[in-house]
């Protein structure tokens, strides 16, 4: 087999100079045979080709192949490697190496490929959006440091469609309250909404797939779309390329944000700062269609957006029973509300970030949500002013109650001083009860005052509590170091004889 460079000799002596077929066979030491097959064939470059015969990997091929296509529906962090299959495919037996055996699987994957009409990594049709049209989200998996512990977190993903300007808000759970409020934020970082979203068949948003565009939407998801005033696009299953640009996204923003581990004391510093850093990206990227950055794009775009409104009260409802010690148990803790409520069902809508408690249509109860990432037993949070028409029933608990232990640092210390005292456990009750009638941080100034006058009881506080209401100001309670009269006496007993020049008062 001849290379290039003597079959261009061979071309360029007999097209471009005229010499013989047997001159160039002598020239080159070959036969004219080989010189005359290569000139007819107009053969430009030599090809080589190969005898198809027999290989060590024959006898295993259907069991490769088998294992291949069972890997290729798995997830990646299940799949096993080629280097795996080449050690078990050895352990049946086979005494090939591993490079025909990763030879084997690209063939296979170039086949599979090839029967799905596409080629290489695919072939797709460009796309194009109007501005203000569409909006494309998905959900990713990322790590940052929060207080000092690497915690995984779900990041909610957004990309308009013309402009490329993306937004990503970090949560602890991809559950519907953290769907809805990460939508919130999204149209307020672009300052409006486009009128589609495109999304894939995610559990919080479609509950059962049909046929072909068919899909049973979330009510709750129904209810978000609605408010907002966008209409929703599912994907066909298994068609990422349907959304490739969010899908994209989730790949650069590791190798842009996520490359470096982000470290910070909390969720709510994580987000502010990732807000802050799509922004900075805008502003340095380039958009892929035009020589401007994302940033000029978006601001072009953003008056074909429809302005954002009042956010979607996006919570999740659940029916709860109050136990008798005036808690409601939710993902393994358990969260305090009022006393009156014992026995009783309440409704508890959960947000991304705090939990409501409703009865007969009121908030009775708030708490900020806390997220058990443990997977333990759960913790107890009270708030202890739920807990005071008990104690006006039975103040003794206040000793011993664990509601009591997180009260504000003056309750505390003037418990301390109350409670060795007789009948201090009614006093310190009726002092705590005051926050139903009165402002909490007002009836926590008067003890503060009371504690520093060195008079720390249920009148003196009652007495400051009232000329703080009435708007009164207070006289310094401090007294001086030494004593004066404002009228010094005199020794004059003439000052007697005015008495005598009264009428006497006699008894009627």
């Amino acid at each position: 087999m001849i290379d290039v460079a003597l079959l261009s000799i061979i071309r360029r002596w007999h097209l471009r100079d005229h010499v013989s077929l047997r001159e160039i066979a002598k020239r080159l030491g070959i036969s004219r045979n080989t010189v005359r097959r290569y000139l007819r064939s107009g053969t430009i470059e030599p090809t080589y080709s190969r005898a198809a015969g027999p290989t060590v990997l024959d006898g295993y091929a259907e069991k490769l192949s088998a294992w291949l296509k069972a890997e290729a529906n798995r997830t990646r962090k299940q799949r096993r490697s080629l280097l795996q299959l080449h050690q078990d495919l050895c352990a049946l037996g086979y005494t090939g190496s591993y490079d025909r055996v990763a030879a084997f699987a690209r063939r296979w994957r170039q086949e599979q490929q090839e029967r799905s009409q596409t080629s290489g990594r695919g072939t797709f049709v460009p796309l194009t959006f109007a501005p203000g049209d569409a909006f494309q989200f998905d959900w990713s998996e990322d790590s940052a440091v929060i207080n000092g512990e690497r915690t995984k977190l779900q990041i909610a993903q957004f990309k308009l469609c013309h402009s490329r300007a993306f937004f990503l808000r970090a949560y602890w759970l991809q559950t519907h309250e953290m769907l809805f409020d990460a939508h919130h934020h999204a149209f307020v970082a672009w300052g409006g909404i486009p009128r589609r979203g495109i999304y894939d068949n995610m559990k919080t948003a479609v509950d059962r797939v049909g046929r072909g565009k068919s899909r049973e939407v979330n009510a709750r998801f129904s209810s978000m779309v609605s408010h907002y005033l966008f209409d929703a696009q599912f994907c066909n299953p298994a068609s990422g390329w349907e959304k490739g640009q969010i899908e994209k996204n989730v790949q650069d923003s590791r190798r842009r944000i996520w490359q470096r581990l982000p470290h910070f004391s909390s969720l709510e510093a994580l987000n502010d700062w990732l807000a802050d850093e799509c922004v900075r990206l805008w502003q340095q990227i380039r958009h892929p269609a035009c020589d401007q950055s994302i940033w000029q794009i978006w601001s072009e775009e953003r008056p074909f957006l429809m302005p954002v409104g009042q956010p979607f009260d996006g919570f999740v409802e659940h029916t709860k029973r109050v136990s008798p010690t005036c808690l409601i148990a939710f993902e393994r803790d358990r969260y305090s509300v009022p006393a009156s409520y014992a026995n009783l069902p309440v409704s508890l809508r959960v947000y991304a970030d705090r939990l409501v408690v409703v009865a007969e249509g009121h908030v009775i109860a708030q708490h900020p949500r806390h997220i058990n990432r443990r997977h333990d037993r759960g913790a107890t949070f009270y708030d202890w002013r739920h807990y005071l028409a008990v104690l006006q029933r039975k103040p003794g608990a206040l000793r011993n109650g664990a509601p009591f232990t997180a009260l504000p640092e003056a309750f505390r210390q003037l418990q301390a001083l109350l409670l060795p005292h007789a009948g201090g456990d009614r006093e310190m009750v009726e002092i705590l009860s005051l926050v139903l009638l009165h402002d909490e941080q007002l009836v926590l100034a008067a003890v503060t005052l009371a504690l520093e006058a060195g008079t720390p009881s249920k009148q003196t506080i009652l007495n400051i509590l009232s000329r703080l209401l009435d708007g009164t100001p207070l006289p310094p309670l401090t007294a001086p170091q030494a004593l004066s009269l404002t009228v010094e006496p005199e020794a004059n007993v003439g000052r007697y004889d005015t008495l005598r020049t009264q009428e006497p008062r006699h008894a009627a």
